[in-house]
C-alpha cells in the first residue's frame, strides 16, 4: 500500500485507468469501515483497478473547533497500517488548511475526483457533506459525477448491545472507551483499543521517585482516555522480539498532564511491571484492560509514590483475571 500525501504526490499517470474510491475520516476504522473497505476493494478487484480511501488530516472539525473536535481514536499512522491490513491499495491523505476548506464542492468533484484520480467508482455516505460551507452532498456527486463516475451509498453496520440495535461509528467507539467499557469497544472494532508508539526520552522524573516510566507523544489533540489505567504493552519492534523474547507485559499507564509533578501536554506514560532496560526508540502498543482512577494533583511527591504503589496493587488484581 502507499500513501499519497497531496495532489501533489498524486501524479495523473498513477490513476491513468482510473481507480474505485472512498471518502471519510474512517477513525478507528472499526467494523463499519471495514464493511465499506471490503466493498471498496472487492469492487476495485471487479474493475481490475487500485482502491483509493481520501482521508484528511487535521480532521476538519479539528481545524474549524479545536476546543470541540472529538477525542481521536486513531493517529494517521494507526489509520493507515489498518487500511493496510484490509487491501487498501492507496491512501490520499489531503492536507486540511483554509486553502482546502475554501475550495468548492464543484473544484474538489473536478479537480480531485475526475482529473487527478480519474475515478470510476465513488463510495460515500447517503449524509456525507463536502466542499466549501459543505455545499457538496450525495446528489451532486450523482449529478456532477454522471458520465464520469458512479456513486454508491455506504451501508451502515448495527450491533445488538443490550438489546439495543446500534448503528457503529466512531463516535459510540469513543464513548465506550471514554466509559470504560474496553470489551464493548472491542466489538465495535473487531479488536482490542490499543494505542501505538514510539517511546521517547520525557523528562526522567518517574525514575527519580523510583517508577520509571516509557513516554510514548500521543501526537493528537485529543485522547479519548484520561487518567490512570492497568494497561497491557506489547513490544512490537523486532529488536524486542529478538533481544528480550517478551510478547507482553503489565503495567500501570497514565494519560494526562502530570498536574503534581510538572504540568504538561497531554501524554502517555507506562511503567512496566517486572521489567529493566532501556526501551527509549522501541515501539510499544499499549491496550488498556481497567481504568484504575482519575489523574489528580497531590500535596507532595511522597503522597504520589504512595498512590501509584497502590495503582500497581491495584492493577495487578486485574490482571490476574487474566
Amino acid at each position: 500500500m502507499r500513501l499519497l500525501r497531496g495532489l501533489y504526490n498524486c501524479p495523473k499517470a498513477l490513476f491513468q485507468q482510473g481507480c474505485v474510491a472512498t471518502i471519510g475520516n474512517f477513525d478507528g476504522v472499526h467494523v463499519g469501515h471495514q464493511t465499506i473497505i471490503e466493498r471498496l476493494t472487492r469492487k476495485a478487484k471487479d474493475f481490475d483497478l487500485p482502491s483509493v480511501v481520501i482521508v484528511f488530516e487535521p480532521h476538519p472539525q479539528e481545524y474549524f473547533r479545536p476546543d470541540k473536535a472529538p477525542a481521536r481514536l486513531f493517529k494517521l499512522t494507526d489509520k493507515v497500517k489498518a487500511l493496510e491490513a484490509l487491501g487498501v491499495d492507496y491512501v490520499l491523505c489531503f492536507r486540511f488548511n483554509q486553502e482546502f476548506a475554501e475550495l468548492s464542492a464543484e473544484e474538489f468533484i473536478q479537480r480531485v475526483l475526475i482529473d487527478r484520480l480519474n475515478v470510476q467508482h465513488l463510495f460515500i455516505g447517503d449524509d456525507f457533506r463536502f466542499g466549501y460551507k459543505r455545499q457538496g452532498d450525495f446528489e451532486m456527486l450523482k449529478s456532477r459525477g454522471a458520465g464520469h463516475f458512479t456513486v454508491e451509498a455506504n451501508q451502515s453496520v448495527t450491533l445488538e448491545v443490550d438489546g439495543q440495535s446500534l448503528r457503529v461509528s466512531s463516535s459510540l467507539v469513543r464513548e465506550a472507551v471514554a466509559n470504560n467499557q474496553f470489551q464493548l469497544a472491542e466489538r465495535y472494532l473487531n479488536k482490542p483499543y490499543q494505542i501505538e508508539g514510539k517511546v521517547s526520552h520525557g523528562d526522567k522524573q518517574g525514575r527519580q521517585i523510583g517508577f520509571a516510566t516509557a513516554n510514548i507523544p500521543l501526537k493528537r489533540l485529543k485522547s479519548p482516555l484520561k487518567g490512570v489505567y492497568a494497561v497491557w504493552v506489547y513490544g512490537i519492534s523486532a529488536s524486542l522480539a529478538q533481544d528480550k523474547g517478551h510478547k507482553r507485559w503489565a503495567a500501570v499507564a497514565n494519560i494526562g498532564t502530570k498536574p503534581t509533578v510538572k504540568q504538561s501536554p497531554e501524554r502517555l506514560e507506562v511503567h512496566l511491571l517486572d521489567f529493566t532496560g532501556d526501551l527509549y526508540g522501541e515501539r510499544l502498543r499499549v491496550e488498556p484492560i481497567a481504568k484504575l482512577r482519575d489523574e489528580k494533583k497531590f500535596a507532595s511527591l511522597d503522597e504520589l509514590k504512595a498512590q501509584i504503589a497502590a495503582d500497581i496493587e491495584s492493577a495487578k488484581d486485574h490482571f490476574n483475571e487474566f
